[in-house]
């Protein structure tokens, strides 16, 4: 397969796969606390992708630690943990679509650390979509009334995000995909999500009854999927296209998500969608002429 056709290959199925994330972390935190849906979800993709890591210990870039250390706890420690916490204040679909400004921040943050050139054009629909946050964080009511912290919690896991994609695109590249991911889980980040979880009170008060066992599906489905494989397809969209690119997947997860979250019986105020059409109008817009950055 060639790389074009690829790269929107894994647009697609991450798009799909993180579109879901946000229902999963809803249905679990029915079961566990929000830090132990964060704790357990890297801890899960780690044991699963330890045996590769092992496998490979030999090819562990040493010599690019630092940026490892930071590629791994921006993209997939701090970002499990505050998702969670913000979904105990807003809904799934909410989530969902304040995610949608990871490729305004990895603009901002390819140009401000890694120099990545910036048009005009990109900075215009920056501030389109941040008009569209704002009318999304005061546009509720009743459940989505405006509640400005989990919002700016939001933000911020996106920003870590957008960190971690310009770090792997920036110093990760000559790692494969997959040792990138297995490294990840489970030699940065085991053993700090494994204390996280103790630290909840969680191997004394777990009790494997049917309620338990569910919320553990729901986190595992959350964990294979969403973390470990995501991952993995991410690394590998960033191989084969720009981190703009790769952070568009944010364009149509927030599609997937609302569509899970009016199934589950979600809703949106008409502001709110109103913001949501904004936030979405402006990536496109930054999106829609060549930009310095090669997509």
């Amino acid at each position: 397969m060639n790389a074009e056709k690829e790269k929107w290959l894994l647009l697609i199925s991450l798009s799909l796969i993180w579109g879901s994330s946000f229902i999963l972390i809803k249905k679990s935190l029915l079961h566990f606390s929000p830090y132990q849906v964060g704790a357990l979800r890297v801890l899960i993709a780690g044991i699963i992708l330890m045996p590769v890591a092992i496998k490979n210990y030999k090819l562990f870039p040493r010599k690019q630690l630092k940026w490892l250390i930071l590629a791994a706890f921006t993209g997939n420690f701090f970002p499990m943990f505050l998702f969670p916490i913000a979904e105990t204040e807003v809904s799934s679909s909410i989530a969902g679509i304040v995610n949608s400004m990871m490729p305004i921040f990895v603009i901002i943050v390819g140009s401000l650390i890694w120099k990545f050139q910036t048009t005009r054009r990109q900075m215009i629909g920056v501030l389109i979509s941040f008009v569209g946050v704002c009318i999304l964080a005061f546009g509720g009511n009743g459940e989505n009334a405006f509640k400005i912290l989990p919002i700016l919690i939001l933000l911020t896991a996106t920003f870590c995000y957008a960190v971690s994609t310009t770090t792997v695109k920036s110093k990760l590249m000559d790692i494969s995909s997959t040792v990138l991911s297995a490294f990840v889980f489970s030699f940065v980040l085991f053993l700090p999500s494994l204390f996280s979880l103790l630290a909840t009170g969680f191997a004394s008060t777990l009790t494997l009854d049917k309620e338990n066992l569910i919320g553990l599906g729901f986190v595992s489905l959350l964990a294979v999927f969403g973390t470990g494989l995501a991952m993995m397809m991410n690394y590998r969209l960033l191989k084969v296209s720009s981190p703009l690119f790769a952070s568009t997947v944010t364009l149509l997860m927030p599609i997937v998500a609302i569509i899970w979250g009016l199934l589950d019986g979600e809703t949106l105020s008409a502001l709110q969608f109103s913001g949501a059409i904004v936030i979405i109008g402006g990536l496109i817009f930054l999106r829609s002429k060549a930009a310095a950055v090669k997509n």
